[in-house]
């Protein structure tokens, strides 16, 4: 029979993974507890992150459907559950690993999906989810505008033919007139 604070923490995991759109497992050997406390700060927001054990965290996967875990629970572990967005919880991890080399990121899940530790690599090179807006925004206006300037482009060769053809008849009047 499992003992009610393990059954407790396996149902806490369990609904960390079902109300997480990614989740990171890292190994945080070596990291001392002002190190955790600063990785902590810099994920606030975007995830959060806790030690776990490796058993409870592999049954709790299980049942909140989670795959691909199971074979990088070993060793000490820690998992940041991110419910803001994946990619700057990714970056947030990356920099940390950068001036921190004892945090090792082993692997995680993107929307139930299981990814390599360079696949979340891949995923913190990304740019952010505001800028890509922003530049899809921009194709769209800048899209737009040419396809403005393509429907006025007609009309403003035709003022300036007419334009043209009134300034030419204007000096053959005027030289007509001159004669």
């Amino acid at each position: 029979m499992a003992r009610p604070d393990k059954a407790a923490a396996v149902a806490e995991l369990t609904d960390q993974f079902r109300d997480s759109n990614a989740a990171v497992l890292t190994e945080y050997r070596g990291l001392t507890v002002a190190q955790l406390k600063q990785l902590r700060r810099t994920l606030s927001g975007n995830a959060t992150y806790a030690v776990v054990k490796n058993t409870l965290t592999a049954i709790a996967a299980k049942q909140a459907g989670v795959e691909g875990l199971d074979d990088k629970l070993a060793g000490p572990s820690a998992i940041a559950f991110v419910t803001g967005d994946p990619v700057t919880a990714a970056k947030g991890l990356r920099d940390f690993a950068k001036a921190n080399p004892a945090l090792v990121i082993k692997g995680g899940v993107l929307d139930g999906r299981a990814l390599t530790a360079a696949e979340i690599i891949k995923l913190a090179d990304l740019e952010s989810r505001e800028v890509l807006l922003a530049k899809l925004a921009g194709a769209f206006k800048a899209s737009l505008y040419q396809a403005a300037y393509l429907f006025t482009a007609p009309a403003t060769q035709a003022v300036r033919t007419i334009d043209a053809l009134r300034e030419k008849n204007q000096a053959e009047v005027s030289t007509e007139e001159a004669a």
